[in-house]
């Protein structure tokens, strides 16, 4: 079993910047994308940003392109979410996914593509 620890959120102000960090442990057999998805209330999750095994590929939803950046250590087994420019709109709790089925360089952007996840972690802008 793989675990997922997120860390990072918080209280901040608009056109603020936070990073959330999230590790993975447990049984990694092999080489995994990694995922960040948000759900605010009432709303769907939806998909932030991904990243390929390697770091090599990104994807990033059409609403956080350019402020967001993420990215990974796979020597600590530890991918960040560096948010800058944060708005209101962006207030949620954020999830950390992990794809740990081999899928090549694949970055899913569905909910469906991650099999494990972690427990959440708060954003909160104020305007």
């Amino acid at each position: 079993q793989v675990q997922l620890v997120e860390s990072g959120g918080g209280l901040v102000q608009a056109g603020g910047s936070l990073r959330l960090s999230c590790t993975a442990s447990g049984r990694i057999y092999s080489d995994y994308a990694m995922g960040w998805f948000r759900q605010a209330p009432g709303k769907e999750r939806e998909f932030v940003c991904g990243i390929n095994w390697s770091g090599e590929y990104t994807a990033y939803s059409d609403s956080v392109k350019g402020r967001f950046t993420i990215s990974r250590d796979n020597a600590k087994n530890t991918v960040y979410l560096q948010m800058n420019s944060l708005k209101p709109e962006d207030t949620a709790v954020y999830y950390c996914a992990g794809d740990f089925t081999w899928h090549g360089n694949r970055v899913a952007v569905a909910t469906t593509g991650y099999d494990h996840w972690g427990q959440g972690t708060q954003v909160t802008v104020s305007s």
